[in-house]
């Protein structure tokens, strides 16, 4: 089992990224939560993982902080919910908001999220009520730092980026191309336009 890896980054395609780990490529797959916070390319960054072994393939999740990965495991015990779900939820909002949206029995929340739909969302509060007392710092997130640009970017390369990523999260590409311009003022990293998207769905 692979359970932490301390490497350089050598790519960032949301939800995707490539860590450079003494010489061999690490493919992760990792929630805008933790996108967000990471480093530039070139960097070195220490993410915690969980490794999901199906029969047509192994896919390596990462994570910056062990909250987020406590949640994700206890969401894949949810019946009905696997990986990419967890991972959507995780994208849509931090692990502090989904408590929240759990203690308070907001299912409208989550169904702004794609591939919930209202009996999910049902599920999820019902199932994730008992197990939340056991995940450390579900309740007390502290705000992200701010985003540092990273240059040589073009735009137009950001925008694409952020549409693929959106609908690796699940919208469908009109969705999200609709999403990414809506959220984009033509100075955004990808990272950006994706917060920003992703931030105007769970405030309608």
């Amino acid at each position: 089992m692979i359970g932490q890896l301390r490497g350089q980054i050598l790519a960032k395609h949301p939800p995707q990224l490539l860590l450079d780990v003494g010489g061999v490529g690490y493919e992760l797959e990792a929630p805008m939560s933790t996108f967000y916070d990471l480093p530039a390319v070139g960097e070195t960054v220490v993410l915690i993982t969980h490794l999901a072994v199906r029969e047509d393939a192994h896919v390596l999740y990462g994570f910056l902080r062990e909250r987020d990965r406590a949640l994700f495991r206890a969401l894949l015990k949810v019946t009905g919910v696997g990986a990419r779900m967890a991972l959507a939820i995780l994208s849509s909002m931090d692990a502090a908001r989904f408590a929240q949206c759990v203690e308070l029995d907001d299912s409208d929340a989550l169904t702004r999220i794609p591939g919930i739909g209202k009996k999910t969302a049902q599920r999820l509060i019902i199932e994730m009520r008992d197990r939340l007392g056991g995940l450390d710092g579900l309740t007390a997130d502290a705000p992200a730092p701010g985003l540092a640009a990273t240059p040589g970017n073009e735009h137009d390369q950001a925008l694409a980026d952020a549409v693929s990523a959106l609908v690796a999260l699940g919208y469908r590409p009109p969705d999200a191309s609709r999403m990414a311009r809506a959220a984009d003022d033509g100075a955004k990293t990808s990272e950006e336009i994706i917060r920003t998207a992703l931030r105007s769905v769970n405030l309608a």
